[in-house]
């Protein structure tokens, strides 16, 4: 069966404590129907609702959907770390392929502030929490071994931050904007060698709801595939940088569902938590060959106007990254892209649209958890 993202809404992104989980969700909530009803005229009623959220308090869900009369439904809520609001998409879908469901609500939403000052404090639990290994420190090791290997060099790196902060300049919703050039990102503050403060996502506060279906018209996007995985054991024997494997076998998945190849997609919207997270995805999806993802992040190829616009929403690293939202809202930003409705950071003639989010952070594991899902438009296959 068929499924169409029929609405899609988000709120802003960025510190806002004063405003409630459910007050974000609102926002985003009500966009994505009065969306949906510019083309249907009448919303049709909701079978069910899916909800992603990382950091929420028991009953974050409906404490956000009573204030807009959604009672009486079914309500699963996901967490799955970053990946916790693709992971109630990807599910959503499912139920509706399966014909359980005609119309979801998929919500992902996420207030942080009023939780850290600094990174996410790892769990003491795991042995690398202990050790205060938090998610920067694992990036950075990242980062460190390609810059080893002769695999990407530091002004690569910081060319995503200049990027995809350039990208977010057109992006009202965005918590982060500005022109900066390689060196003042290289020069901001050291977080955790050798990344620097603008190379890293920032704290944030937000919503995004997406609208799925089991109709649609010519005006709704297409999920064409979407694939989920968690990572298997990650110790000495990996051959490849923590979570590489496990988004090339999502992605693999996604793909061969789909019937397309790397080739065929036209923009993504990927996991770019640290600037090094965007450029190792970029490769493990198949995006650029291996070694090539920092030249073409250097070169433009990635950016807005060049072959393949990578984060032209401005990523997590500029939009904003709050967990449960951020897999939502990359949705939003796909399908914005592929009505045509983006402003101007457009894509030209975008056809198909792929989106990854990755959630990690388990001791010895590969991730816990990866999404890769593929879009199209109505009319894809007419080049």
């Amino acid at each position: 069966m068929t499924v169409y993202v029929t609405g899609v809404g988000t709120s802003h992104f960025g510190k806002q404590p004063d405003l409630s989980p459910a007050e974000l969700a609102w926002t985003a909530i009500g966009e994505a129907f009065a969306d949906q009803q510019r083309e249907k005229g009448v919303r049709p009623p909701l079978d069910a609702i899916f909800v992603g959220s990382v950091f929420g308090e028991p009953g974050v869900a409906m404490r956000a959907l009573q204030g807009y009369a959604l009672t009486g439904l079914p309500i699963i809520t996901v967490e799955n770390a970053c990946a916790s609001g693709t992971s109630a998409m990807h599910e959503a879908a499912v139920a509706i392929r399966q014909g359980r469901y005609e119309n979801v609500l998929v919500l992902g939403l996420e207030q942080m502030s009023t939780l850290f000052k600094g990174p996410i404090v790892p769990q003491q639990t795991d042995v690398e929490g202990r050790t205060g290994l938090a998610m920067p420190s694992l990036y950075a090791m990242e980062a460190s071994r390609w810059l080893h290997e002769g695999r990407v060099t530091r002004e690569q790196m910081a060319s995503v931050s200049v990027k995809n902060h350039r990208h977010a300049m057109h992006n009202d919703r965005a918590q982060y904007r500005g022109e900066y050039t390689v060196d003042q990102v290289l020069d901001s503050p050291m977080i955790s060698d050798p990344l620097t403060l603008l190379q890293c996502s920032p704290i944030s506060d937000g919503a995004a709801a997406v609208v799925l279906s089991a109709s649609g018209s010519s005006r709704d996007v297409e999920l064409i595939a979407s694939a989920q995985r968690a990572g298997g054991p990650w110790d000495h024997r990996s051959s490849e940088v923590w979570g590489y494997r496990l988004i090339g076998d999502t992605a693999a998945e996604a793909m061969e569902q789909a019937a397309l190849g790397p080739g065929d997609v036209d923009l993504a919207e990927v996991h770019d938590a640290f600037t090094i997270g965007e450029l190792t995805t970029t490769e493990a999806l198949g995006l650029a060959p291996p070694g090539m993802a920092g030249h073409y992040a250097q070169s433009g190829r990635t950016a807005l106007g060049g072959q393949l616009p990578v984060n032209p929403s401005g990523g997590l690293l500029s939009r904003g990254h709050p967990l449960g939202a951020t897999g939502v809202a990359q949705v939003a930003e796909v399908v914005w892209q592929l009505r045509g409705q983006a402003g101007t950071r457009q894509v030209d003639e975008a056809r198909v649209g792929l989106v990854e989010t990755m959630g990690g952070g388990v001791s010895g594991v590969d991730g816990n958890a990866c999404v890769v899902a593929l879009f199209g438009r109505a009319g894809r296959n007419e080049r």
